[in-house]
């Protein structure tokens, strides 16, 4: 079997790993042609979607409350698909917590560590309500002064695009700072198998599964802090402080930025309400709370390959 072949960038700050299960002589321009395309589209979606650049087209959009104001299909597609998962999670995931977030101290600029301030003031408490798409003129209306966060979609499309651009070659994994997806089989010719990190031993699993054709993504209270490490990101956006009857939660899903949403999502609802929205959703998943206990999806299974039967 060919060697195979890994190609790494730091983007969206974080460090993204494309990996194909083997190089094959006969086809190496198409896929090499193939990898640039996909890690392409994590620049491409990082230049609409982030918040850290005030030229981006989401902050230019922030910048303009109250005006209907056309958008690229990227960006569309990034707040339309974080909408629906806000409406479907009550509000428990909100992709309007960007001046929360700056406030707690996630404002730096990953390349360059710079501080990133905005300027707008909101004028009352703002939610996902305040966002409005016209899915005729495929416009976005920001009803009340707020700055949109998409950190947790916008990773998470970006995958799911490399991933249709790699999809001929059957076999390969791409990890964006933990977001994952696993085409196909690994170099040996088996299903992936991967470990999930125990939220409070770095060097230790929790867990592990085996996936083919999947999605896994997990959201941990140890990932990003601020006011040295006291504070981390995932913010309740009803009471804009940081959610605490979670350590973790692992989803897997059939698309990236599915899993990284409901992550979040059921991170801030917390195993009671957690559980039955990822149940709804269709997809399995895993929290663990600070204290260690663990809850699942009924259909959670360590064994996702095709034709696989769930672990009961």
């Amino acid at each position: 079997m060919n060697e195979p072949a890994t190609h790494t960038i730091v983007v969206m700050g974080t460090i993204v790993t494309i990996q194909t299960a083997s190089s094959d002589p006969k086809h190496s321009r198409q896929q090499d042609s193939a990898i640039e395309r996909a890690l392409a589209w994590f620049h491409h979606i990082e230049e609409r979607c982030t918040r850290f650049n005030p030229q981006s087209e989401a902050m230019r959009l922030s910048n303009q409350s109250g005006v209907s104001l056309p958008v690229s299909p990227v960006l569309y597609e990034a707040v339309g698909f974080a909408l629906e998962v806000a409406k479907a999670s009550d509000g428990a995931f909100d992709p309007t917590l960007g001046l929360a977030m700056e406030r707690l101290g996630f404002d730096r600029e990953y390349s360059t560590g710079q501080t990133v301030h905005t300027d707008i003031e909101p004028t009352s408490a703002v939610s996902y309500r305040d966002v409005l798409l016209d899915p005729i003129r495929k416009t976005i209306t920001l009803l009340r002064p707020l700055v949109l966060d998409l950190g947790a979609v916008a990773k998470g499309l970006a995958v799911d695009m490399a991933a249709r651009e790699l999809r001929e070659f059957e076999s390969f994994a791409i990890n964006a700072g933990g977001d994952l997806y696993l085409g196909g089989c690994n170099p040996k010719g088996e299903p992936w198998t991967i470990g999930i990190r125990h939220p409070r031993h770095e060097d230790a699993l929790i867990d592990s599964v085996v996936l083919s054709n999947r999605a896994v993504c997990t959201s941990g209270d140890y990932e990003r802090t601020a006011d040295d490490g006291k504070v981390h990101h995932i913010l309740d956006p009803r009471t804009n402080a940081p959610e605490k009857s979670a350590a973790s939660v692992t989803v897997i899903a059939q698309s990236t930025m599915l899993a990284d949403a409901l992550a979040t999502a059921a991170f801030v609802l917390g195993p009671e309400r957690g559980i039955p929205l990822l149940d709804r959703m269709g997809v399995d998943g895993l929290i663990v709370t600070p204290s260690l206990d663990r809850y699942e999806t009924r259909g959670m299974s360590r064994d996702y390959r095709p034709g696989a039967s769930p672990v009961l």
